[in-house]
């Protein structure tokens, strides 16, 4: 199963597989562009470049910060600055800001997940896998 950027919607948190080519697999499904994952699910995220990552962009994941510790946001293939007002949005609902390359974020998150946290990701897709 395949769904398109902007479009997508799949109504768990899941793992993810493997990224690069522009996407990323999980559930046994691929995805073709950014994507944010929360407790509520996996969401196509119509973000591409670092400089779109805004506190608009993040809105779905500020209104599930009661069920996050940690937003891991992915800034493709390498880490970049994000702007200076999302970290003290999120601070104020008690969720933790890491922002670091998505192979990096997309590990870390495997990681938290798979210890049961109350992660979440928000991840630009990347042309290869590091």
């Amino acid at each position: 199963m395949t769904w398109e950027a902007g479009q997508g919607h799949y109504p768990y948190q899941a793992v993810i597989d493997a990224y690069g080519d522009g996407g990323f697999r999980f559930a046994e499904m691929s995805h073709r562009g950014s994507v944010i994952s929360l407790p509520t699910g996996m969401y196509a995220w119509d973000v591409d470049a670092a400089a779109g990552i805004t506190l608009q962009s993040l809105s779905r994941a500020l209104e599930a910060a009661d069920a996050l510790d940690v937003l891991l946001i992915g800034t493709g293939p390498d880490i970049a600055a994000i702007s200076p007002d999302i970290r003290p949005a999120f601070r104020e609902k008690g969720v933790i800001i890491e922002a670091v390359s998505t192979g990096s974020a997309v590990r870390t998150y495997n990681v938290l997940l798979a210890e049961n946290r109350a992660v979440g990701a928000a991840l630009i897709s990347v042309a290869k896998a590091r």
